[in-house]
């Protein structure tokens, strides 16, 4: 269950702002005024598609006009039968999981969003909706062949230094990489029923959402900025920049090919399909809403969609991830640092923007593992160490050779000696050495230009969340860095996240506007 007291603002600068009107169809538009006048009562579904399946979540909101309570009421999973790269099995999980959704929440079901891996992408037919290339995931590697090179060339050409979409598993490496492969058919002067247009996982799922069993002839499909980042899109500026045009232009391929809009993550982009609120008893009202990757997707589940600035998320699972809703846009590729725009849900009229800034170290969890601690040692081994002592020991704790964030090293190698003889207190170097890194990548941050520069809320997923003492001594040394600090003018609180589940976030989306 979460709670959100609205409207949530930052000490000096409301953290909602305008969605800019440019992007707005008309349908949109009305479905938005919609949403924001009607009764708020309902239920709200939410998707995650990831690696290893599907899991749908289902929540309902009561509002009164001081606070909002999103209370869970379903949650369901699958485990993929063949992979997760068969766009097959995601619209055969998307159906079995809504029919296992209890018809009295289906009838009263007012918003639907889905979230799937970031670059995982396909391409469809615009003319039929159907697959015509099998889809590639976010981890798909175009460096791996001959025409991933020549695709990694051209956007070397092109693409600006350091760009998020200069990785070889960017959804646009992977578009020019298809392309090299076969030329893509295209759609210039519209009367080539075989053209082809890119969908990321979750756009490929809202359409099908909003088109299932109708005799469409012409297939749109509408995407969103956290999932475009990566296909290059200027989330900045909000379009499809010039340098972008020209490298697609140089190597013969149409703009057709990409999402005809680009809209912010929580925008209603259509309603469901006839077809399938008749198949599920589903109201024929309810909105399609524009998704999001699923790490972000996690980061609503903790936080909510109206967080402060300053508040952030650490996932503590087998690697580091931590992510900062920010005032200011900051990126270094280098680092694997890169911003999203957040979205706004507000009827204010400030204007204004929020990032989300995020980085991912090669440290975690994962050593624990790797080094022998079990579960039942690391609970009682915790409970003697105390988190205001600091540990002699200087560790850099990875599984293997290399590091990405707060530092840059393809050699890095792991530090985890000397091992002591007591067990205790090589547990307390390795998670003080943990803590320590994650403190560094808070500082970088705000180095690069995070604003706030430090965090002021840490809430905390993964496995790592569930050890208390570890919540203690990372609140302990982010405040030492925080005392160092000349901007910072409070103490840093770091806490266990209550939700952290994608799908949540999805649903939370989904109630966003309404």
């Amino acid at each position: 269950m979460m709670h959100r007291n609205k409207p949530l603002t930052s000490r000096s600068t409301p953290n909602r702002f305008l969605i800019p009107t440019f992007l707005w169809t008309t349908l949109s538009l009305l479905s938005i005024t919609n949403a924001m006048t009607s009764s708020s009562s309902g239920y709200f579904i939410g998707f995650d598609f990831g690696t290893s399946g599907a899991r749908i979540s289902v929540i309902n909101r009561n509002n009164d006009r001081a606070i909002e309570i999103d209370n869970e009421v379903h949650s369901d999973s699958i485990v993929w039968q063949k992979s997760c790269d068969d766009a097959d099995e995601w619209i055969n999980a998307m159906h079995l999981l809504l029919s296992r959704v209890p018809t009295e929440m289906l009838r009263d079901t007012k918003a639907i969003c889905a979230s799937g891996t970031s670059a995982s992408c396909v391409l469809v037919e615009k003319a039929t909706g159907k697959v015509s290339r099998k889809p590639r995931m976010y981890d798909y590697d175009v460096g791996n062949s001959s025409f991933g090179l020549n695709a990694m060339d051209r956007l070397g050409k092109y693409a600006p230094s350091r760009h998020t979409a200069k990785a070889r598993t960017s959804s646009l490496a992977k578009l020019i990489s298809w392309h090299e492969e076969e030329h893509l058919y295209e759609n210039d002067d519209g009367t080539n029923d075989n053209a082809e247009v890119l969908a990321h996982q979750a756009d490929f799922l809202a359409m099908h959402l909003m088109s299932h069993g109708t005799s469409r002839k012409n297939y749109e499909v509408v995407s969103d900025w956290h999932n475009c980042l990566k296909l290059g899109y200027d989330v900045r500026k909000l379009e499809w920049p010039s340098w972008l045009k020209t490298c697609l232009s140089e190597a013969g391929i149409s703009l057709n090919v990409l999402p005809s809009k680009v809209v912010s993550p929580g925008m209603p982009i259509g309603t469901i399909s006839p077809s399938l609120a008749s198949r599920y008893d589903i109201s024929k009202d309810a909105q399609i809403i524009a998704g999001t990757t699923d790490s972000n997707a996690a980061f609503f589940a903790a936080a909510g969609t109206c967080p402060t600035f300053g508040v952030a998320v650490t996932s503590l699972g087998s690697t580091l991830a931590m992510k900062v809703l920010s005032k200011s846009f900051c990126e270094d590729a280098d680092l694997g640092v890169y911003s999203h725009r957040f979205p706004a849900f507000t009827e204010e009229h400030e204007v204004g923007e929020a990032w989300l800034i995020g980085g991912a170290s090669n440290t975690g969890c994962g050593v624990l593992r790797q080094v022998g601690f079990s579960n039942d040692e690391l609970q009682y081994l915790s409970m003697e160490i105390d988190p205001t002592e600091v540990s002699p020991l200087e560790y850099y704790p990875l599984t293997k050779k290399g590091e990405r964030f707060p530092i840059a090293d393809s050699e890095k190698l792991p530090i985890l000696e000397p091992v002591p003889a007591s067990r205790k207190d090589f547990l307390h170097g390795i998670l003080q050495a943990i803590t320590n890194i994650e403190v560094k990548g808070f500082s970088v941050l705000g180095k690069l230009g995070a604003s706030p520069a430090l965090p002021t809320l840490v809430l905390t997923c993964g496995g790592g969340s569930n050890n208390d003492m570890w919540l203690q001594m990372r609140e302990n040394r982010l405040n030492i860095l925080t005392q160092r600090s000349e901007n910072a003018t409070e103490r840093v609180k770091v806490r266990k996240a209550e939700n952290t589940e994608a799908s949540y976030g999805a649903a939370i989306l989904a109630a966003a506007t309404f």
